[in-house]
């Protein structure tokens, strides 16, 4: 599945999340946590679960995000959607590995129980949401149902107590483009996509788009968006360019045709096999949608 653009839809407004659905966005997530005020949190899985029932031509692409398990709401929620079977749960605030294996078995439990096969129901993890889980963004090698991780920045200074993320000149402070680099390193480590935080001004489009386009330099591979008007500009940043695609299968023909050469002469300068390697996965990413 395309994963460049995860849009955020609040779980107990049926015209938003129907919006979000008719968009061009990649993934939809329908949320239950931070968009869900606790006492709208039953009619919120009520609704969610009916707009999968009424939708199943959709729901490969719309994943829930639950709330965190250390309180008292997820299991409520995956009981509640996990029948309408969605395309994914995302996982908010997670400490560990350990809190995707505990998802994991849950979600196997709900699986058998209705009829959907075990094991099929990917994750994405909210990664760097507690100061504790900067300290295992390199855990999840292997973790079960994991298909990306993402970070985010807001409940991490709330966790630390911090006034601001930011730096007088907006950008994020060391702490948070630390998180952002371990979600980078973590994904990395464990072969799936890093996705990039949410930009809350979303009327800034000429921002989203430079920001958007950096963190693809830097290896990210999607973004998570808050408004529908977010999501043509995070597709259009992670979509590989024309020129891009044909110097990437030029530098992979070069190498096909000279097997045995470690670095190959190329425009003046020198390719190696890394190069090999980035060119392959630009390609991957346009081959495989």
């Amino acid at each position: 599945m395309k994963m460049r653009s995860w849009l955020f839809a609040p779980g107990d407004s049926e015209k938003k999340m129907g919006k979000a659905v008719e968009g061009t966005a990649d993934v939809v997530i329908f949320d239950l946590e931070d968009a869900v005020a606790t006492d709208n949190k039953p009619v919120a899985r009520r609704m969610i679960r009916d707009f999968l029932d009424a939708n199943p031509e959709r729901r490969d692409r719309i994943f829930v995000r639950v709330n965190p398990l250390d309180g008292p709401y997820t299991l409520h929620d995956l009981a509640a959607v996990m029948p309408g079977r969605p395309g994914g749960i995302m996982l908010p605030k997670a400490y560990g590995r350990q809190d995707v294996e505990a998802l994991d078995k849950y979600l196997s439990a709900l699986e058998a129980a209705n009829g959907i096969e075990i094991g099929s129901t990917p994750v994405i993890v909210l990664l760097t949401e507690v100061a504790e889980s900067m300290f295992h963004a390199g855990d999840f090698k292997g973790a079960p149902r994991l298909v990306a991780l993402t970070w985010g920045a807001e409940d991490l200074a709330d966790s630390i107590g911090a006034i601001s993320n930011r730096n007088p000149d907006g950008s994020f402070a060391f702490t948070y483009e630390l998180a952002r680099s371990l979600c980078l390193l973590g994904a990395a480590t464990a072969g799936v996509p890093a996705i990039e935080t949410i930009q809350a001004d979303f009327r800034d489009t000429e921002k989203l788009k430079s920001r958007a386009e950096t963190v693809r330099r830097a290896g990210f591979r999607g973004m998570l968006a808050i408004h529908p008007a977010q999501v043509d500009v995070i597709n259009a940043a992670f979509t590989p360019g024309a020129d891009e695609i044909a110097e990437a299968r030029e530098i992979v023909a070069l190498f096909a045709a000279n097997p045995g050469a470690g670095t190959i002469g190329w425009k003046g300068g020198m390719l190696d096999r890394p190069h090999l390697s980035r060119a392959q996965q630009l390609l991957a990413q346009v081959d495989g949608d």
